[in-house]
């Protein structure tokens, strides 16, 4: 099968084609790579050729980068020393590239054959590195293409000349945000940022491609001249010196450390900048090989990439008949109902919101019109659009409504008198096929199910907070939930584009059975008096997102009291967490609710944003006169989650350590860097896990005691992904 294609014109133009067989974007494999170095070497061989334009066989799009898979296999197939054969395998496609830009010159830039990359839409990764190689980019105007590269989302940086080449257009400055954030454009866009060079219509993309190849154009690059100074200032220029110190403080502010690839990432721009462009590139690809011996990248690569992809294609889909939701009812039109009516509508699918009072259902379709109105002034919509989906939207109090409805999502108050009342309502409108979902992140599944007289069509979803900015779904199955339940919840989240995870039923499920622990840690530690500040900040060291205290003010102390107290009366004697309750009840006492009160853990301004720690804090809870390490914070913390998580696949609520890891990551924040919780324990290995679980133990209680398959796969030496290996496959 083959990759690329070559036809030569009679005007003297090659077109090389780029089409993958069998996938709907380009992706490039270590396979592709001699395919294309060969069509390269015949044109520039070939004297009836004049020029070459490389572009793609996929309708509006390029690329959509590398093989991430191929990545991940790089280093197992770099036999003994792998760090040597990783770099030498890059430079080889540093080769291969530095032969397309260089094109056929001589030492002194003399001779050449012009090459032009005609990009019919969305270009990322390695599909803007071979672009950046070639003499002009061409991109077709293509408002829903995105161009850039993303590698940094994904635990890597782009080592494949995309660093060094874009720095050398554009300057340290201006390639921070494409670099350093995973910046995506659209074509207009990456024009005005320097990126692209033309953007023209589509279907003047290949003539106009052509057309520049056969103007006999100057083709060396800025870069291979001898005068060549870099946009913005090298390094020991006085502004480039500024660039690069405040890039470098923007990158630990941002990643806290926590994040290998970004900081190689400013090392390999900072040190090539120093020396000429042939030796930046084996900098970046020594750099790059770094990143790819770091445990980090390939968990990140595998959790972030390769399980979601698995998961998002229905790797644990029943074996049932298309599930589609055609048309749907959401019951309660609060913050969570309008959100999940939103991303429902805007998927296509035809919604009818349902609430108690006509009021508070016209103020739930509302949201969407707003949230709609914000995305025209960010001209990521229309007015058109706003009125289709507005169009698929029926606010009302009337359960009749619900007629022809094949899935009913019900988003009510925490309750479960309240949420079985609205069951029963809904189900008697609704034919006998329909599937009903409750979203709830705390509720048992198994005894919401009690309300409908069909549980294997009961199931439950739960959505995080803002559902339209949050990426997973957490799909929970009942004691007696059935398959076509399970398919009709995953084919669901499909169509709305989020990421699912299958759980069984169990207090608290998967996501917030981690979570409460982290914050409880926190709360802990305020009790023992160690610093609020030290807390959070250890959180966000590890790469949390936020600390515990700041996620509970966020949440709301006020939720946070009322789920501890449900768990104690249904634990009774068997609760764990009176040293908790001891700082959540006293702060709920003192009025202090969290962010949406203006007073929690922070203080806040009129405006809701954070002024510092409460003072108040330290006068209930003094200070200790000596804090703890910030590792051992940091373990505390570190350890609370990941023991929940282990304890959760023994207890059969996790069934795949995917689910797991993705979960954490795109449920919580959970330190992304690690890949997840079990790729954490597999990093530091179950042997160390379990030796400073025992320490945790002996100095903070039984909570932190190593489970039995932790312990067993100590013993054994095995690790989680070695062990669950036919789940692990991607």
């Amino acid at each position: 099968m083959t990759d690329f294609t070559m036809e030569k014109g009679a005007d003297g133009v090659a077109v090389i084609t780029w089409d993958t067989p069998g996938k709907s974007m380009n992706v490039m494999t270590m396979e592709a790579w001699p395919q294309f170095e060969a069509l390269i070497d015949d044109a520039l061989a070939d004297d009836a050729v004049k020029g070459i334009v490389i572009t793609s066989g996929k309708e509006g799009s390029f690329a959509g980068g590398m093989d991430l898979k191929a990545i991940a296999r790089m280093k197992e197939s770099a036999g003994d020393d792998p760090a040597r054969g990783l770099f030498e395998g890059l430079m080889r496609t540093h080769a291969i590239l530095r032969k397309i830009e260089r094109a056929g010159m001589d030492d002194k830039n003399r001779g050449g054959k012009p090459i032009a990359a005609a990009l019919p839409g969305t270009a990322l990764g390695i599909g803007l590195e071979i672009p950046l190689a070639c003499h002009r980019i061409f991109a077709a105007d293509n408002p829903r293409a995105k161009i850039g590269l993303p590698e940094i989302m994904v635990g890597i940086f782009p080592g494949m000349g995309g660093t060094t080449r874009l720095v050398r257009k554009m300057g340290a400055m201006a390639a921070a945000p494409l670099l350093l954030e995973g910046k995506l454009n659209d074509p207009k866009k990456a024009k005005s940022a320097g990126v692209v060079d033309e953007v023209v219509p589509a279907d003047e993309l290949l003539d106009k491609a052509r057309e520049w190849v056969l103007s006999e154009p100057q083709i060396v690059k800025p870069w291979d001249e001898k005068r060549y100074k870099m946009p913005g200032g090298a390094p020991y220029h006085p502004a480039g010196f500024m660039t690069f110190v405040g890039a470098s403080a923007m990158v630990n502010v941002r990643t806290q450390g926590a994040f290998p690839a970004a900081k190689a990432l400013l090392s390999a721009v900072y040190e090539g900048a120093m020396v000429p462009f042939d030796t930046a590139l084996k900098i970046e690809a020594r750099w790059f090989t770094n990143v790819l011996m770091n445990p980090s990248s390939s968990a990140m690569i595998r959790s972030l990439f390769i399980n979601k992809e698995a998961l998002e294609k229905g790797a644990n889909r029943p074996d049932e008949p298309d599930q589609k939701v055609r048309k749907m009812g959401v019951l309660g039109a609060g913050m969570m109902g309008a959100g999940i009516t939103l991303v429902s509508a805007q998927a296509g699918i035809e919604v009818v919101l349902i609430d108690q009072n006509q009021d508070a259902a016209d103020r739930g379709k509302a949201y969407t019109a707003g949230y709609m109105d914000k995305g025209i002034k960010r001209g990521k919509a229309t007015e058109e659009k706003k009125a289709q989906v507005l169009g698929r939207i029926t606010a009302t109090t009337d359960y009749a409504a619900l007629n022809g409805c094949d899935l009913i999502v019900e988003a009510v108050f925490e309750d479960p008198k309240v949420k079985a009342e609205v069951t029963k309502a809904a189900l008697a409108q609704v034919g006998d096929d329909c599937i009903f979902a409750t979203n709830t992140s705390t509720l048992p599944i198994t005894e919401l199910a009690k309300a409908s007289d069909k549980p294997d069509q009961f199931i439950g979803i739960h959505f995080f907070s803002p559902v339209e900015k949050m990426l997973l779904v957490e799909i929970i199955k009942g004691r007696e939930t059935g398959p076509r339940a399970v398919a009709k919840a995953l084919d669901f989240v499909r169509q709305i584009r989020k990421t699912p995870i299958v759980v069984n039923d169990a207090r608290f499920f998967y996501a917030n059975r981690c979570i409460i622990p982290y914050i409880n840690e926190g709360l802990r530690m305020v009790a023992e008096g160690v610093a609020p500040a030290l807390i959070d900040n250890a959180a966000r060291q590890l790469g949390f997102p936020v600390g515990p205290l700041q996620l509970v003010d966020e949440t709301s102390i006020e939720l946070g009291a009322r789920i501890a107290r449900a768990t104690k009366a249904a634990m009774g004697a068997d609760y764990p967490d009176e040293a908790v309750d001891e700082v959540i009840f006293w702060m709920e006492g003192q009025g202090r609710l969290g962010r949406k009160a203006g007073a929690g853990f922070y203080d806040y301004d009129e405006k809701g944003k954070r002024q510092g720690y409460w003072p108040g804090l330290a006068d209930h809870f003094p200070r200790a006169a000596e804090q703890p390490p910030l590792a051992q914070v940091q373990d505390r913390l570190m350890f609370a989650q990941v023991l929940e998580a282990v304890r959760a696949l023994e207890d059969g609520v996790l069934e795949d350590i995917r689910e797991g890891d993705v979960g954490a990551i795109l449920g919580w924040g959970f330190a992304p860097w690690s890949g997840g919780p079990f790729s954490w324990l597999d990093i530091i290995g179950p042997d160390e896990a379990a030796r400073r679980c025992d320490a945790l133990a002996s100095a903070f209680g039984p909570r932190f005691t190593a489970p039995e398959l932790l312990r067993d796969m100590a013993q054994s030496g095995e690790t989680f992904y070695a062990r669950f290996t036919e789940q692990a496959a991607a």
